[in-house]
């Protein structure tokens, strides 16, 4: 049962101290966020699929499998309970279960980010404090949306900075507004960024001006921008991004590995050549055919799809087709 704010501030520095370990090393007593080193996110992270039984259950032993296939792949970490994770249909019991699921198959080295935004200030503290206790390195925190008429920059900041001074874990900004209908401000994202517990942003609405200027404007900052989608994710290392937290990863998670690694050692025209065969099968399985889609086409690169839960319909017969084909004309099939 997630902990109530009144408890979770005060354990807050002490599990802080213990989690903010430096990358490849083992989580112990270590410098709180804001006093040195910080969590390196350079890389690609799958937001991963949830996987589901034919009667719409949490697959738990076809995660491990999945798990167990992408151990092989040198992603940075693993994110869990995103917008790929279908996170709004899970209860709070199976979202942590699904936490600690990954956390127990995910090697010590790679991190584990995990969604832990809800409308609620409140409820945002409390269940970041549960994602914290069972294992998630980092909280992936959206933008409350319901009321977005009334979240000002100055209501999305307030709503940030609690949930960071609570956060026993960094957190990491999350807009997404192809699902929220609303861009994290940039000034938001600008005075965020000063925050010692605020680790850096996952930005999805593909504007590479905006990133550009995130990277530019937070270089004094210790802030890392990630790119939300592999359709960009090229043009948003040419700008300094960090990494990248891509769905199509979860498909062809060593061919964005190799994307990562072109782009590090400057070797532009073959990170270009690999970019463009990845910007279709990419729309495909986020904007054209959504989740549906990015389960049915894991299911031809060996992995668990399985049915999405309701009511996410599964593609139909010419969709099926269709998708194959943008994978088949990429030379990925």
């Amino acid at each position: 049962m997630a902990l109530s704010t009144r408890f979770a501030l005060p354990l807050r520095p002490a599990m802080a101290a213990l989690r903010w370990a430096a990358p490849g090393q083992p989580r112990g007593l270590s410098t709180p966020p804001g006093q040195g080193h910080t969590l390196d996110l350079r890389g690609i992270f799958p937001p991963l699929a949830t996987p589901f039984s034919p009667t719409q259950e949490v697959d738990y032993a076809q995660l491990e499998g999945n798990l167990r296939r992408y151990a092989s792949i040198p992603f940075r970490g693993l994110v869990v309970l995103g917008s790929n994770g279908e996170y709004p249909y899970l209860a709070p019991r199976e979202r942590l279960e699904v936490v600690s699921c990954v956390r127990r198959a995910l090697p010590r080295d790679r991190l584990l980010l995990a969604g832990s935004g809800c409308e609620a200030t409140q409820a945002t503290i409390e269940l970041t404090v549960s994602m914290a206790e069972a294992g998630a390195d980092v909280a992936l925190v959206v933008t409350p949306c319901y009321y977005r008429g009334a979240m000002t920059s100055a209501a999305l900041v307030q709503h940030y900075t609690e949930v960071a001074d609570a956060s026993p874990i960094p957190v990491v900004l999350y807009s997404v507004p192809a699902n929220t209908g609303l861009d994290l401000p940039l000034e938001a994202v600008l005075s965020l960024a000063q925050h010692p517990n605020i680790l850096g942003i996952k930005d999805s609405g593909g504007d590479i001006t905006r990133m550009g200027l995130m990277v530019h404007k937070t270089r004094q900052e210790d802030f890392q921008v990630l790119a939300g989608s592999a359709g960009f994710l090229l043009a948003s290392y040419a700008l300094g991004a960090s990494g990248g937290v891509c769905a199509l990863a979860n498909v062809l998670g060593t061919p964005l590995c190799q994307l990562d690694s072109l782009c590090r050692e400057g070797r532009w025209q073959e990170a270009r050549d690999l970019q463009h065969r990845l910007i279709e099968p990419n729309a495909a399985v986020t904007r054209r055919f959504g989740i549906p889609g990015l389960k049915k086409a894991m299911e031809w690169f060996g992995y668990y799809g399985g049915p999405c839960r309701a009511p996410l319909a599964p593609l139909s017969p010419p969709q099926v087709e269709e998708l194959r084909g943008t994978f088949s004309a990429n030379g990925w099939l």
